[in-house]
């Protein structure tokens, strides 16, 4: 079978087939990760042709087509890919995260630099 045209993820469907780099069926696709309003592509999870659920990396997909994805790993490497997990939690800063005097030392590197470009050193 031929893998068609190449795509974008934001339009790649459910149920396109999954090979490693050597020609091996490693699954189908069952969900892609991403956020279109940013155009970020986190990945994919397929699952196995065992009904076993894994997670692809979006660095680890060498293209994508209309009626294949091919991946960057050999069937070996793609039976070793890891179940999906639970998103983290996001991370953030506040000013209350920030100790006493963490902006010091850019200041006075900043007010250097500044010195020596105007020639007050």
């Amino acid at each position: 079978m031929e893998a068609g045209a190449p795509i974008s993820w934001e339009v790649l469907e459910a149920g396109t087939p999954v090979r490693s780099r050597d020609g091996e069926d490693v699954g189908e696709v069952t969900h892609v990760l991403g956020d279109a309003n940013v155009d970020i592509f986190e990945g994919l999870v397929i699952r196995e042709p065992h009904r076993q659920h894994r997670f692809v990396d979006s660095t680890q997909i060498a293209a994508i087509h209309e009626r294949e994805v091919t991946l960057t790993l050999d069937a070996a490497a793609a039976a070793q890919l890891p179940e999906p997990s639970e998103n983290p939690p996001a991370l953030a800063a506040t000013p209350d995260d920030v100790g006493e005097g963490a902006g010091d030392e850019l200041r006075r590197k900043l007010r250097r630099a500044w010195d020596l470009i105007s020639g007050r050193y």
